[in-house]
């Protein structure tokens, strides 16, 4: 490949040649159910900001990796391109505006790795929309942090945080993820670990610490400190986000997004103190009450009934009530959800399946 004249096979690309402005990027770390998506289509809403929902390329596909092989073989990059490709087009969240050719794709590409295939995509969609920024809301992308920087991009990081018994709450009404209180304390705990490891690596002017809490109760004076430290103008239609056809978009493609299309839910906190038993409530603390505390929240169990260690046969019981639980809600999932998903699914499970080359 020859990227600084986005040539593969002696053309030169025009695509390429006119468009190597500056593209800035945005990455959104944290633990999901925790305002991401209300902050992503509110950030959408700024004309030089691109923020299409995530099709979760690094988490996807840094585990399928080995069925790549030597990715410096331009047959295999070819591959891994195609089907990152085609995550993106079956994204249960259409790009709009948004047209990967694969060939395109990789000639822009510096490096054969998935991480330069993240940056090259998110630029192109930038690109397609007029944009100067590109919003990334995988927020696990904070554990590939090391590998996103190796791609010679230095994005700015909004770590969202909020609090994790009303995360956990959330996620075991959700399609996604854990669902015994335990999993979900532990899940939560480590996610904000990592996002505050990556706090202390990365430059202050790069990092960005918003409390969702903080946000729902003043969404406008937040967003205007968060425009400001991304050097973004602040618009008013940032505020009336719920009427954007990003907002529609995402409503219509999940239940559990729903509520991007009305304005913001300012009661939206402490719903655990209501929904979750005293017993759950107690777990939770037990595992991550350190986090919470540091975070700024304050533990309702009082310090004598807190757990200082469950014994294995207790994570035993909890691991099997996990499994059962997520093994029940899958029965009773929306068909219409699950069949929004089943593109991106399938194509995992087909990737699963190549012969290692």
């Amino acid at each position: 490949y020859f990227p600084d004249f986005g040539i593969r096979t002696g053309r030169l690309n025009p695509v390429y040649v006119m468009n190597k402005e500056k593209i800035q990027g945005i990455q959104m770390i944290g633990t999901q159910r925790s305002g991401s998506n209300l902050l992503r289509v509110m950030l959408d809403t700024i004309d030089q900001i691109s923020a299409p929902h995530p099709p979760h390329i690094l988490q996807r596909f840094i585990p399928l990796l080995p069925k790549y092989g030597d990715l410096n073989k331009p047959d295999h990059f070819q591959r891994l391109a195609a089907d990152v490709c085609e995550l993106v087009n079956c994204n249960p969240v259409p790009w709009e505006g948004v047209q990967l050719d694969v060939e395109q794709i990789l000639s822009q590409c510096r490096q054969s790795t998935i991480y330069e295939l993240f940056r090259v995509i998110y630029e192109t969609a930038a690109r397609q929309h007029g944009a100067s920024y590109w919003l990334c809301k995988s927020m696990k992308n904070m554990f590939y942090a090391e590998g996103i920087e190796s791609t010679g991009i230095r994005p700015y990081y909004i770590y969202l945080y909020r609090d994790g018994r009303d995360v956990a709450l959330s996620f075991q009404k959700a399609i996604v993820g854990e669902k015994h209180i335990y999993s979900l304390a532990q899940a939560w705990k480590k996610d904000q670990e990592e996002a505050l490891r990556w706090k202390e690596k990365c430059e202050p002017s790069r990092f960005y610490m918003l409390n969702y809490e903080t946000l729902i109760a003043n969404p406008e004076q937040e967003m205007r400190r968060l425009c400001a430290f991304l050097q973004v103008e602040y618009t008013d239609k940032i505020m009336d986000y719920y009427e954007s056809r990003e907002s529609r978009n995402t409503a219509v493609a999940g239940k559990m997004w729903s509520n991007v299309t009305k304005p913001i839910l300012k009661n939206n906190s402490k719903k655990f103190m209501k929904e979750l038993s005293p017993e759950d409530i107690c777990i939770f603390e037990s595992v991550a009450g350190d986090m919470l505390v540091k975070l700024g929240y304050e533990l309702v169990t009082p310090a004598d009934k807190l757990i200082s260690r469950f014994s294995d046969e207790e994570v035993a019981r909890f691991n099997e009530l996990n499994a059962q639980l997520k093994q029940a809600f899958r029965q009773k999932m929306d068909p219409a959800d699950l069949e929004k998903r089943r593109k991106q699914a399938e194509l995992v499970e087909r990737i699963k399946q190549y012969e290692p080359w």
